[in-house]
């Protein structure tokens, strides 16, 4: 039986007695399996949401027609979309970019998300509130401010530096949060560890806010950035997240067995074969990698690593090997249906995007964290 189906057979040390009254113990595991029905339905979430995504705006493009030109696109699809010229131009050159980044934008910060909760078997675990967005923003915020200092353009060339150096202060700052959370003898309950992130990322904040004070012309761009948003002039920001977002995924959702294996304990992973140790730095790493692409095009939106893998665990199941793919493919469906209402909320006028998952995240949160507290008391 491989890691992550059925369930697990463990040898627990009882209270008392000897080692010939232990007795192996059955976890049962809820089968982990990919379902072909939860894929389907992210597929249509994702598809359906890009859409409507693109359809909507100051000239509202027909959805049917939308839809058979987004088809089309599909090697081997030859579909009469009946858009005019002006319509096309609009959609591939303008509206689907942005929509597409918003795909993997949404899809990479719920896989952090669901890989983070697995990581260190909390349910609170989100790249915002661990304080990794913070780190990848105060990364960022080092190459506009410093790229400005010399002379540069902030978003010129060296196209791949804004996602490494973001990428640096994610691991820096997940680090710093567990650290910090396992100072108290290892301790590290989700109240900790939230607690610790709050602190981290008030930390590198006041990092940020140094920095730019140190470049007036920064502050615009910076703050503008922090407040996230999608705004995209054409395909470069999706070509730049792209080969991360990539990386991410593979190394990821092949592991995805071995968070479910984690879930029962360390002590039981490395009974079946498993080293948790190091398990748990490459799915950190690789979770940071995504948040730090995502952070540097679209700027800091929080919760939706916590909205997103919730909902897909009480509809689809707690196995991994489903929450991941599912999570990814329902993020991007989020995140595009999220700048949606930050386009259209206030029109002509934008509102960030941050301040729309805010919103909508605000409320979930205190749900999961009363829903945490009360399991464990």
């Amino acid at each position: 039986m491989s890691p992550g189906e059925g369930s697990l057979v463990v040898v627990k040390r009882a209270d008392s007695g000897t080692p010939a009254q232990q007795a192996p113990v059955r976890v049962p595991l809820r089968p982990a399996r990919l379902r072909p029905v939860w894929l389907v339905v992210g597929l249509a979430a994702a598809f359906g949401a890009l859409v409507v995504g693109v359809s909507v705006g100051p000239v509202t493009l027909p959805l049917s027609g939308v839809a058979r030109e987004l088809a089309g696109l599909i090697p081997g699809v030859d579909l009469d979309s009946g858009l005019t010229e002006r319509q096309q131009a609009l959609l591939l050159e303008l509206r689907l970019p942005r929509a597409v980044l918003g795909l993997l934008v949404g899809g990479l910060l719920a896989l952090a998300g669901a890989c983070y909760q697995g990581v260190f078997r909390n349910p609170l675990a989100d790249p915002h509130l661990l304080g990794v967005a913070a780190g990848a923003g105060l990364g960022v915020t080092a190459v506009i401010t410093l790229r400005r200092s010399g002379g540069g353009d902030a978003t010129g060339a060296l196209p791949f530096g804004t996602p490494l150096a973001a990428f640096v202060g994610a691991i820096a700052a997940v680090a710093m949060t567990y650290a910090l959370a396992s100072s108290r003898g290892g301790d590290r309950t989700p109240s900790t560890l939230i607690l610790s992130g709050v602190a981290v990322s008030a930390f590198l904040a006041a990092g940020q806010t140094f920095l730019m004070q140190r470049d007036a012309d920064a502050i615009r761009e910076v703050y503008s950035w922090l407040l996230g948003r999608l705004g995209t002039a054409g395909w470069r920001d999706v070509l730049l997240v792209l080969p991360y977002a990539v990386v991410t995924a593979v190394v990821v959702l092949l592991h995805r067995r071995d968070l479910d294996v984690l879930s029962v304990g360390d002590a039981e992973a490395s009974a079946l074969g498993l080293d948790p140790q190091r398990t748990r730095y490459l799915l950190t790493a690789a979770a940071s990698l995504g948040t730090a692409a995502a952070v540097s095009v679209s700027g800091l939106i929080g919760f939706v690593g916590i909205i997103v893998p919730h909902t897909v665990r009480l509809l689809a199941g707690v196995g991994y090997r489903t929450i991941l793919p599912v999570s990814a493919l329902v993020g991007g469906a989020f995140l595009v249906l999220a700048d949606l209402v930050a386009r259209t909320a206030a029109a002509p006028a934008e509102v960030p995007i941050g301040v729309v998952t805010a919103f909508l995240g605000a409320p979930f949160f205190v749900l999961v964290l009363r829903t945490s507290t009360v399991a464990r008391s």
